[in-house]
């Protein structure tokens, strides 16, 4: 069903298979109904760069992130029961959440979290059980309930720059009831993209996407000084080993190592003479093949 859908993507002859743009504008959103969070991004497509360009893109790159703590758990039966609390792993606790007075009997506070939409939850913070442990109680459910969180889904509680508690939700990646209806609805944003990009590179006016991270398959918006290192700085050939760090659904990072074993063009009919290729890998964690897309 999917190599039907993609046989009526329509083609763009005149769509370069990379558009160098500036960067507008980045507006940083999330969904109303289910927390999932995407980028509004406005670009306008540029004929010639100068050296600058590629110099501020640099400095973007090594610039540091802002230093936060954090950490996340995949939900449980029992934390998402309506008679029940939800349990926080101890070291995930004392690194995030402030200290508790243990002079009391048992050790408690009241916590409060600010989500994506700046909504502000409550929560009370108590240390005790055979053995002990850290539990969120009061306010909990209330949580659970307010977000529709099924055991499975994950949370994500965040020490920010500034000391403040934040909270973020990820739901599981459930089979949709409709599969076809996913698909076409997937398809539909692609064209979309490869239509406004089209538009934009004729007109060398600005146009806007919408980049979700977690349906996107790949990141279609790349820094120049990224693509300038892939083009011009690595060589790729059969029997490469190659090294990748992957984010995981608990929002750390793993790193795949293994061997080139195929490369081939992305998409000869589309794209003809892109610079793009498809790597065909095989991984030293798992022994099994798998492919994604590399700029040659």
């Amino acid at each position: 069903m999917q190599k039907d859908v993609e046989a009526h993507v329509p083609s763009y002859p005149n769509l370069p298979s990379k558009l160098i743009c500036l960067l507008h504008s980045v507006t940083l959103q999330a969904d109303p109904d289910t927390d999932e969070v995407y980028a509004q991004m406005t670009l306008q497509p540029v004929n010639t760069y100068a050296k600058e360009a590629l110099q501020l893109s640099e400095l973007a790159l090594r610039q540091a992130r802002p230093q936060m703590e954090f950490f996340c758990k995949t939900l449980t039966a029992s934390d998402t029961s309506t008679h029940g609390g939800f349990s926080v792993p101890r070291r995930a606790a004392e690194k995030i959440f402030p200290s508790l007075d243990f002079s009391l009997q048992p050790p408690c506070q009241e916590l409060q979290a600010r989500d994506i939409h700046d909504n502000v939850w409550t929560f009370r913070h108590i240390f005790r059980g055979q053995p002990k442990r850290h539990l969120l109680t009061t306010g909990w459910s209330l949580f659970v309930s307010g977000k529709k969180l099924f055991a499975g889904d994950s949370v994500i509680f965040v020490r920010d720059e500034k000391q403040q508690l934040l909270l973020g939700i990820r739901r599981a990646n459930r089979q949709p009831t409709n599969i076809s209806s996913s698909v076409l609805s997937s398809d539909s944003m692609h064209i979309g993209v490869l239509a406004a990009a089209a538009h934009a590179s004729a007109n060398t006016s600005p146009f806007t996407i919408f980049y979700n991270p977690r349906a996107s398959p790949t990141e279609f918006v790349i820094p120049f000084a990224k693509y300038q290192k892939a083009m011009y700085s690595s060589q790729i050939s059969l029997g490469m080993r190659f090294r990748m760090m992957c984010e995981t659904e608990e929002l750390g990072t793993r790193r795949y190592m293994g061997t080139i074993t195929g490369i081939s063009d992305l998409d000869p009919v589309r794209w003809k003479n892109s610079q793009w290729r498809s790597l065909q890998v095989v991984g030293c964690r798992r022994k099994k093949e798998q492919s994604f897309n590399l700029g040659d």
